[in-house]
């Protein structure tokens, strides 16, 4: 069924230790002996201070660089860069501060976050705390605290950059008096080190105060090891969910994990990535003429015209729920397979989602794990329930998106830094070609579940170099899918690349 796996438990023991033993004999020495028992023991209690002050610094470096709410899996190593690669240290001589309104949804924010930490080191300016993205489609009104562990953040990046939850009163007080202006822009996408250096740096010492309006992709996928490390210290240490989120999280990991090993399918045939793509396969004509009026009624949305079969036969569309049954099926996974479904509503309803619940009938959603008022508070936060997901995605023992979207990569990228989790990347424009095949007689089964096996032993989540296309970044590896100057040298070599079930064809 899954993958076979080898126990790669490492032990960590602890040393003994003895007592001194007291002097024999006479009463002659006693003042002698008394004052040898004296230094003994005051060895003993130093350095047992000693011992016990280290243990205090390791337990909080340990704590710093450990992704918290990851479970503690042996066979699944991950990096300490923190010892074999020093992350860069703070500059006290503040240029200026840096605001930022972050745009997108939980995980486009969350790599904008870690590019901006990276960039205010860069520039040695102080961060003031990001703002969320309250006016996008999700509209959810949740602030950074809402969502992250602000103090946590903070606390874990203080040794290589400032961050503070306001402007200072003196500087807030000036700007209300217009004495201060603040200088809003976007930064130009895609951006590398010396843009920052030569066209931002010079603005934030000219204003005082600036303002970024946009964080998403504004930093190139290729920049200095130092950069890229702090973007992974952000992402995989220092961005730790708010303890209500990660509460109600490890108790759905918890209920999953007691039912065995566990899935999780990013199904993200959500009416908004539908809209947004102009891919309506599967759907009636009444529901693509309302997926076409959403797009054109999103102003920021660009691309307006799509011709969706089009898009579709280039793999640019998310799968159907019937599309993903046959892949699934294809690759081995039978009817025992326990699903979660990491996504938000899905497009159709029940109906849309009837032969996924027939060919796997052990999926759940978290509305069928918690009860109505664990997820309460959660109503009407998209993010925050978006959060829940990325928790459960990062414990499951494999996870399957259908669209390669920004939770698809941020996931893949996370699960890589974790020790190379197994992750199912689907070809989708082989995936397709196949489907149709399949669907219209032109192969049987056989040669269907083949050929889909075939093409997906290497979208496994194993170790790959990251692709770079000079002055073409969109067409490049995206850095949070894959950041390989992050990663373990000696992980990668012992990776299985045998992740795929048995197949029962």
């Amino acid at each position: 069924m899954w993958e076979s796996e080898k126990d790669n438990n490492r032990q960590l023991g602890g040393g003994g230790g003895g007592s001194p033993e007291g002097g024999g004999g006479g009463t002659g020495g006693e003042k002698h002996r008394d004052n040898r028992d004296t230094v003994v023991w005051a060895i003993w209690i130093g350095t047992g201070i000693l011992v016990f002050t280290c243990f205090i610094h390791l337990c909080t470096l340990r704590e710093l660089w450990q992704p918290h709410f990851l479970p503690q899996n042996n066979n699944r190593p991950s990096c300490n860069h923190g010892f074999i690669n020093p992350l860069p240290q703070r500059d006290y001589v503040n240029n200026g501060y840096l605001m930022v309104s972050c745009n997108g949804g939980l995980n486009q924010m969350r790599a904008g976050i870690c590019d901006m930490v990276a960039i205010a080191k860069l520039l040695n300016v102080t961060l003031v705390l990001p703002e969320l993205d309250h006016t996008s489609f999700w509209a959810d009104p949740s602030d950074f605290g809402d969502i992250f562990d602000t103090s946590y953040f903070i606390a874990s990046l203080r040794s290589s950059v400032q961050i503070i939850r306001e402007l200072p009163s003196s500087l807030l007080q000036k700007i209300q008096e217009g004495s201060l202006p603040v200088y809003y822009m976007h930064p130009g996408s895609w951006s590398n080190e010396s843009y920052y250096l030569n066209q931002i740096l010079p603005l934030v010492q000219k204003y005082g105060v600036l303002h970024f309006n946009k964080t998403d992709t504004r930093l190139a996928n290729s920049v200095p090891l130092d950069m890229q490390l702090l973007r992974c210290h952000a992402n995989y240490h220092a961005l730790r969910f708010a303890p209500h989120i990660e509460d109600l999280g490890w108790k759905l990991v918890k209920i999953l994990q007691a039912r065995g090993r566990f899935m999780v399918l990013h199904l993200r045939y959500e009416k908004d990535m539908l809209a947004f793509s102009g891919c309506t396969n599967g759907c009636t004509p009444e529901e693509a003429d309302d997926l076409t009026r959403m797009r054109y009624a999103t102003t920021w949305w660009k691309e307006k015209a799509i011709v969706s079969e089009q898009k579709r036969q280039e793999g640019l569309c998310p799968l159907t729920p019937e599309e993903t049954v046959l892949v699934l099926m294809a690759l081995g996974y039978d009817s025992s397979t326990h699903i979660y479904i990491a996504a938000g509503e899905i497009y159709g309803g029940e109906q849309r989602m009837a032969k996924l619940h027939a060919a796997f009938p052990n999926l759940v959603r978290k509305e069928m794990l918690l009860t109505p008022e664990e997820l309460k508070p959660f109503q009407n936060h998209s993010t925050q329930m978006a959060a829940l997901d990325y928790m459960v995605s990062m414990a499951s023992d494999v996870f399957v998106p259908t669209y390669y979207g920004n939770m698809a990569k941020i996931v893949e990228g996370h699960r890589r830094y974790m020790g190379f989790q197994n992750t199912i990347l689907f070809d989708r424009k082989r995936v397709v070609e196949l489907v149709d095949q399949y669907t219209n007689g032109t192969i049987k089964w056989e040669d269907f579940s083949t050929a889909i096996r075939q093409s997906h032993q290497t979208h496994i989540g194993t170790p790959t170099v990251r692709k770079v296309i000079p002055g073409q970044p969109k067409e490049e590896d995206y850095f949070y899918a894959n950041p390989q100057e992050c990663l373990c040298p000696e992980s990668t070599t012992s990776v299985s690349i045998n992740r795929l079930p048995i197949s029962s064809s």
